[in-house]
């Protein structure tokens, strides 16, 4: 049992290792994940970024490079890499952290690039969005600014399958800033609740009335029949004396 722990163990620190050195890596390329996937004869690596061209590089030299750098030093036996766009950039919070990134390492606004990429997430129809950038952002003292629309779950089931959150460290001429990204991705919570239209329930309300309306005769057959009961037994009492 020990051993069995200590295995899943050190392939869950592997992967994050792997995940750490791929994000500060190609952070520009728009990194969003890595799923390692271990064979009899090799090992597959499928990266997803939002540009893919820039991790292949030219003629693959960049991809074996990596190939080179997996099998030395992370230990993994006849690596096979797959790079993939990832789908729908605009709702994983790694690749909107790395575009925030890139903005403020080329002297953007923090406050423009918070809300114009508040604004991309909300058009690709997020429930709802979160980003904080902390740091030296124009004074001396760290402070932070935060933008936040719609609903944003912290707690609950519903985080587990709809919350996407990324956080990313960058060094600037001021000092670290950090960058904070909480995406709410469109689905159904479990609490959901929908009030049907009448057109929606129109046949259900008919069976309803009909099945309402067969136990008010049945109800009216039995009370009618009770009442006829005493009045014969009163009659048949009459007759014998």
């Amino acid at each position: 049992m020990v051993l069995i722990k200590k295995y899943f163990i050190n392939k869950a620190m592997l992967q994050t290792k792997i995940d750490e050195y791929l994000a500060k890596r190609f952070y520009r390329a728009g990194y969003a994940g890595v799923q390692i996937v271990q064979f009899p004869l090799g090992t597959r690596i499928l990266i997803q970024a939002e540009r893919p061209a820039m991790i292949i590089g030219r003629r693959g030299e960049t991809i074996r490079q990596l190939a080179t750098i997996f099998e030395n030093y992370f230990g993994l036996s006849n690596p096979q890499i797959t790079v993939r766009r990832v789908e729908n950039p605009d709702l994983n919070a790694r690749v909107v952290a790395s575009r925030i990134a890139v903005f403020l390492e080329r002297g953007a606004y923090y406050r423009r690039v918070a809300n114009v990429m508040l604004r991309r997430i909300i058009n690709a129809g997020a429930v709802g969005a979160q980003i904080i950038i902390s740091g030296k952002l124009r004074t001396e003292r760290a402070r932070y600014e935060k933008v936040r629309w719609g609903k944003v779950y912290s707690t609950g089931y519903q985080v587990e399958y709809m919350v996407d959150r990324a956080v990313m460290h960058i060094t600037l001429k001021p000092g670290t800033f950090g960058i904070e990204v909480t995406i709410v991705k469109p689905a159904v919570t479990g609490d959901y609740v929908r009030i049907k239209s009448p057109e929606e329930v129109k046949d259900f309300v008919e069976e309803l009335r009909e099945e309402m309306e067969r136990q008010r005769e049945e109800e009216a057959k039995k009370l009618a029949a009770q009442q006829a009961k005493p009045e014969a037994e009163k009659v048949q009492v009459e007759e014998t004396e």
